[in-house]
């Protein structure tokens, strides 16, 4: 099986931390040049440092405000003249907590500018390098409440939806130039957000930290949180030439969690 990433470049959103690290870490390890995109310069900086680097393997980053439009546009097109990007990771922090029927309307515009319409910019960038290379893989990073609404995330149930509907419409109109398009939907994962959502809840429900760790763990049939490896690894499979007939899927990896089949 063919999961070699040597001589590809590949563009990873919001990887300084988390999912977005580990994924760039398992793409260095295959081999890939990894271009790490996030707003925070000195995280980039420090996420580089961390990079397998073997012979003739180059990594490097940019900045950008996912929340900038013009600013994310303006970055993914510069790297897009340098190279001809073979993968892109579209991850973004998830909108804001709380109850659908609290949220404003601009809750649900920022949220819409920042996932889906930064997605599709940084898509259109790549796509056209892609389509050149005859080889290309898209990957967003979503929730698996796409499959199931989940509770008190209103904003973000709506959006990520959304997101899972254009990646399937872009992957029905690039796949004829062997182009995938697909979806990570990762269930509890130990990253410092879900460590910010526990303690949220928890201040929620005036309960401590530890009764939400239990009750949320006791709902995963595996009985433990995933590791950001765990998904990364997921994602390195899709990004391979192994998975060249996969495309406008969404794959839960939750540790079995969401009931849906």
């Amino acid at each position: 099986m063919d999961i070699s990433l040597n001589g590809k470049y590949a563009v990873i959103c919001g990887s300084t931390q988390g999912i977005g690290l580990a994924t760039a870490k398992v793409l260095a390890g295959l081999g890939a040049n990894c271009i790490l995109m996030a707003r925070n310069e000195e995280g980039l900086k420090a996420a580089i440092a961390q990079l397998k680097q073997s012979e003739g393997q180059h990594h490097s980053y940019s900045t950008a405000d996912f929340s900038e439009t013009q600013q994310l546009s303006d970055a993914i097109h510069q790297i897009a003249k340098k190279h001809d990007i073979a993968i892109l990771v579209n991850n973004t922090g998830g909108p804001k907590a709380g109850p659908i029927t609290m949220a404003s309307h601009l809750d649900f515009e920022m949220a819409f500018q920042q996932h889906l319409v930064g997605n599709h910019l940084l898509a259109t960038a790549v796509l056209p390098g892609m389509k050149k290379l005859g080889y290309g893989r898209i990957i967003n990073i979503i929730s698996t409440s796409v499959k199931t609404p989940l509770p008190n995330l209103g904003v973000s149930n709506t959006i990520r939806a959304a997101v899972a509907s254009w990646a399937k419409t872009l992957s029905n109109e690039v796949g004829i130039f062997q182009i995938t398009v697909n979806n990570i939907l990762p269930g509890l994962t130990d990253t410092a957000r879900l460590k910010s959502l526990i303690k949220n809840t928890a201040a929620g429900q005036q309960t401590d930290v530890s009764t939400i760790e239990k009750n949320m763990i006791s709902s995963i049939p595996m009985a433990r949180f995933g590791q950001a490896e765990e998904i990364a690894n997921v994602i390195a499979f899709l990004a391979s030439p192994a998975a060249s007939y996969v495309t406008g899927t969404s794959i839960r990896v939750d540790g079995g969690r969401t009931p849906a089949i």
